[in-house]
């Protein structure tokens, strides 16, 4: 019996690619992003491989998220398989400098974004007894770089999250893994940096990791026998050793 994806950020990077790598294995999709014109290409692309389900929502908004949610269609309400990753990183600044929206973005995304969509999703596979919940980190949720701050912090939420859900979930037979990229290149760098000239240097002299390959971590973590939850994955691309430690050719 073929499964049901549901992937938040699914019109860009990791998302995307992970869309179609799923689509590729005839995995069910539901499709959520804030860009509709996005979302139809996506879905257009993807609906000669598997059934596509889409839904137009910022998950900033609960009432819109759980509204969305609930719009769900009969056959695709079963949901296997629950992809958190929408999240962003605005601005890199010191402490004392920072730009408070900026971080209410990064924490209503990365942290309150996460928890409406898997509330919204959770009782249905505790109901089923069954599911796959995968939250996107980063290798900043693992340690603090300067000028990290509030991005870090988010990102360190959202493993005590995963982690809190695992125990939660336990004892409905619930996987909950985490994966944890390094540096990707993405559309990730062009956000953070407002589209300034910094993000063209951030990918330059080594080889980033590529959303493909993020995509393909994540299917292997869904496609694991019963028995096995591969529950916290770190990620870098070879040329990077830790945040800040980057082997770049001159």
């Amino acid at each position: 019996m073929k499964k049901t994806a549901l992937i938040t950020g699914a019109t860009s990077g990791i998302g995307r690619a992970t869309a179609h790598v799923f689509a590729e294995h005839g995995i069910n999709l539901i499709l959520c992003g804030r860009r509709q014109h996005r979302l139809d290409s996506v879905q257009k692309a993807l609906s000669r491989q598997t059934d596509v389900f889409t839904l137009n929502f910022d998950v900033r908004d609960r009432q819109k998220t759980e509204e969305a949610i609930c719009s769900i269609p009969d056959e695709f309400k079963a949901i296997d398989i629950l992809i958190n990753n929408a999240g962003n990183a605005h601005g890199l600044d010191p402490i004392q400098s920072g730009n408070v929206d900026d971080w209410d973005a990064m924490m209503d995304i990365n942290v309150k974004g996460l928890l409406y969509v898997s509330k919204a999703i959770i009782p249905g596979m505790t109901e089923r007894k069954n599911g796959h919940i995968i939250n996107v980190g980063s290798s900043a949720g693992k340690e603090v770089y300067p000028k990290g701050n509030v991005y870090c912090a988010s990102k360190h939420a959202v493993l005590a999250i995963t982690e809190g859900m695992r125990i939660d979930l336990n004892p409905y037979g619930i996987k909950v893994s985490a994966i944890n990229p390094g540096l990707v290149e993405t559309e990730f760098s062009e956000v953070r940096f407002k589209g300034g000239p910094e993000a063209e240097n951030v990918y330059q002299g080594y080889k980033a990791l590529q959303a493909e390959d993020i995509a393909e971590i994540i299917h292997f973590t869904v496609t694991r026998p019963s028995h096995v939850n591969l529950a916290d994955v770190l990620v870098f691309p070879t040329a990077q050793a830790n945040s800040v430690t980057v082997k770049k050719t001159n």
